[in-house]
């Protein structure tokens, strides 16, 4: 039987027991301020509705948010889960617009504590080391990310790694509380400082003791993502084909760009004469379909931020579908000790080993389950799936 599992789905954390429908675990402090913020809108509701809200906004459509509340709502998701400290206790990061912190919570959903709460960075990606009551965590920054740890409280907040990179995915080797997978990428950079790529992304070990690194997988052409352990000392991670942002010179591409540039002429004209139609009128020169559904939520913008810097992929997934999911390329592989290494599953965003040698892993969407001898089930279908985080199993009596 399959162990209880949590998932983060749309920013929010479910708790998935055998035999049992998934339920959220509510954030008391997320509530609160999701409650602070419509206490604010409803003080400043004239600027949002009605004739105060075309003076305002000059008739700008995407201010028009009082027939779609969902679009006025604070962005506050969730953005990883981790095993606790204490038994029965889970760890999350959770993220707004303005800040991020670390909270612990009862699978219950109860007895919530806030472990470190600020607004100079954001953090994400948490990985909690009960033996050494230490938690490792991804601070964000606007210059890229790095792995940090701190204590089980969210005291001592120390750098592990620094340079200029995207650090992520951090995992305690276990066994050996000085030690640390996690998963980087150099940032290249052009003569103005400027931010134009990164490198492939390699599955690291560092010790923390005394900051010694080395590189376990890598290679030029992909990505290698999210590294975990098994108990018999197997290393599983995601594949991926990396992805350039300075793409290589196409002469094709060139005279295409050509051909094209008096229809992206016409419709820039279009476009700048749409604009101008929507701030005086409120209207659009073309009315197929409502501006409105074509929006992203603000809760998904957040995650897709996280994801997208968490994995490194600017072709993820295709924001205005509902039922998005990760592409094929994406593989999860398994380095055994010694030999080659071995494609297990592919389409695979988010995965995590179970203690009896199973894998959860999800695609996006749906969440499968793949038995030690290889036979593969879907178990659950949801919507926007960053993350899935098996329990451990309690012993029996």
């Amino acid at each position: 039987m399959l162990p209880s599992f949590l998932y983060i789905s749309l920013g929010r954390i479910f708790l998935k027991e055998p035999g049992k429908e998934a339920k959220p675990i509510e954030s008391i402090f997320a509530r609160s301020m999701i409650d602070r913020a419509q206490q604010i809108r409803q003080r400043n509701a004239w600027k949002t509705q009605g004739f105060g809200a075309r003076f305002m906004s000059g008739g700008m459509p995407w201010s028009d948010s009082q027939d779609d509340p969902d679009q006025a709502e604070l962005p506050v998701v969730i953005n990883s889960v981790s095993r606790g400290i204490r038994d029965g206790e889970i760890l999350y990061s959770l993220a707004s617009g303005e800040i991020g912190g670390v909270f612990s919570i009862d699978l219950s959903g109860e007895n919530e504590r806030r472990l470190l709460h600020t607004a100079d960075f954001r953090i994400n990606e948490l990985n909690a080391s009960a033996s050494e009551d230490r938690i490792a965590c991804v601070i964000r920054t606007k210059a890229g990310s790095h792995i940090a740890v701190m204590r089980g409280d969210g005291g001592e907040l120390s750098d592990v790694t620094q340079g200029d990179s995207v650090d992520a995915s951090p995992l305690w080797v276990p066994g050996t509380p000085h030690e640390m997978l996690y998963q980087s990428a150099g940032i290249a950079r052009n003569g103005a400082g400027m931010a134009v790529g990164t490198s492939a992304s390699q599955i690291m070990k560092v010790r923390i003791d005394s900051g010694t690194t080395e590189v376990l997988l890598g290679d030029a052409q992909h990505d290698y993502l999210g590294p975990k352990f098994d108990a018999l000392g197997n290393l599983y991670c995601i594949r991926k084909p990396h992805e350039s942002l300075t793409p290589s010179f196409n002469p094709f591409r060139v005279i295409w760009d050509l051909v094209l540039m008096p229809v992206r002429l016409l419709f820039a004209l279009f476009q700048f004469m749409n604009f101008f139609t929507m701030r005086y009128t409120g209207k659009t020169l073309v009315s197929s379909g409502d501006l409105r559904q074509r929006h992203i939520d603000p809760r998904q913008m957040l995650i897709m931020e996280n994801l997208l810097h968490a994995r490194g992929a600017k072709s993820l997934f295709a924001p205005h579908r509902q039922n998005w999911k990760v592409s094929r390329s994406w593989t999860l592989v398994k380095k055994p000790t010694t030999g080659a290494v071995e494609s297990i599953a592919t389409g695979v965003l988010t995965f995590d080993l179970c203690g009896d040698g199973s894998i959860l892993y999800s695609n996006g969407n749906r969440i499968f389950a793949r038995t030690p001898d290889g036979e593969t089930e879907e178990i659950l279908k949801e919507q926007f799936i960053s993350q899935v985080l098996a329990l451990p199993t309690a012993p029996q009596p």
